[in-house]
């Protein structure tokens, strides 16, 4: 009998052969934003998905890093505070038609036609993660 090499479940998840399981960048994105919900912890949410807590970090850290892109919550929706410093950037950063969001180690390069309402999400994203 022949064995399919992957089997999708109904959450997105792709399940291998040998049973390791390869997760959607959004339903990580997803699970991640569910832990920084008041209250939640990275264990609870981890069960709720039967994965370990420390897999879970990891997409947490991916996200702090910007290289995992959270999902908007409209419905928790808040200003994130704008703190201006006086900095003379590496001439490498933005180029014309480019907007350059830094926070710590993290630059996000946007287009500088991105609507101000996802500017908004990401800057929340990134003030969330600290």
């Amino acid at each position: 009998m022949e064995r399919s090499a992957e089997v999708l479940i109904e959450s997105g998840v792709v399940i291998g052969p040998k049973g390791h399981r390869r997760w959607p960048d959004e339903l990580k994105a997803q699970i991640v934003a569910e832990t920084l919900v008041d209250g939640a912890t990275v264990s609870e949410v981890a069960q709720r998905y039967d994965m370990r807590a420390n897999h879970l970090s990891e997409w947490r850290r991916m996200a702090r890093e910007g290289k995992l892109v959270l999902p908007a919550a409209p419905e928790e929706a808040e200003f994130a505070p704008l703190v201006l410093h006086e900095v003379t950037p590496p001439a490498t950063l933005s180029s014309p038609g480019t907007l350059d969001l830094i926070r710590g180690g993290v630059i996000i390069r946007l287009d500088a036609t991105t609507p101000v309402g996802r500017i908004a999400e990401i800057a929340h994203a990134l003030n969330a993660s600290v």
